[in-house]
């Protein structure tokens, strides 16, 4: 049972951390939570829920595919938002990225660093 590694694709050479983009083991890829961030720059983007949340879920997706899977694959995310009245926001922009089967979801309110409003990990099932 050895893991592998996934990094987001755009990620600077310079970023470290004590963590793991997204680690795959025993046909199911983790992916650690992610926020708004340029992988680029290593920054976070701030701005609207909405905003957030899509860059979050791209981040999500650019892991995904990295791991050869699709946003299909995902069958559990776990999302905190630093404002619980930002839900209904949040979840129209979230329900964009999957469609049929949806994955299982739990939502909360979280206290999150640096100003970012959502921060979303996932677990997915590998095809093949």
């Amino acid at each position: 049972m050895s893991k592998i590694k996934i990094n987001h694709p755009d990620r600077a050479d310079f970023i470290t951390g004590a963590f793991s983009d997204g680690v795959v083991i025993d046909g199911f890829l983790f992916v650690s939570g992610q926020a708004s961030v340029d992988f680029k720059t290593s920054r976070f983007v701030l701005g609207t829920i909405e905003e957030e949340t899509h860059l979050t879920l791209q981040n999500i997706k650019a892991v995904v595919e990295a791991a050869g899977a699709t946003m299909d694959d995902v069958v559990k995310c776990t999302s905190h938002l630093s404002d619980i009245n930002d839900f209904d926001r949040y979840n129209e922009v979230y329900a964009q990225y999957f469609t049929g089967v949806r994955p299982a979801r739990t939502t909360v309110q979280s206290v999150m660093g640096k100003g970012i409003k959502v921060e979303i990990d996932c677990i997915v099932k590998l095809p093949g």
